[in-house]
């Protein structure tokens, strides 16, 4: 089954998640089939915390990729700032 779920990078105290496009059998940060975007908590200011590719999203959930909870909320979130 493929998933859309959040991969973290970054350092300690300082996360940085990428928006990925993944096997379900695949460790969390391990390797993925596509990123479409990404998600910085502690932006401040100008910086951009949230982007996703929309298009891209809407053809994985259309050939069959399941969202986790959390990215279900942030593209809820995208669809608010949006508006």
């Amino acid at each position: 089954m493929v998933v859309i779920r959040l991969s973290r990078g970054g350092a300690k105290a300082r996360p940085f998640f990428n928006i990925v496009v993944a096997d379900k059998r695949v460790r969390r940060d391990g390797s993925f089939i596509e990123r479409i975007g990404f998600y910085n908590p502690i932006a401040k200011g100008g910086e951009e915390g949230l982007r996703i590719a929309m298009d891209r999203l809407t053809y994985w959930k259309g050939v069959g990729a399941q969202t986790s909870p959390t990215v279900d909320r942030l593209v809820k979130q995208s669809g608010q700032k949006a508006a």
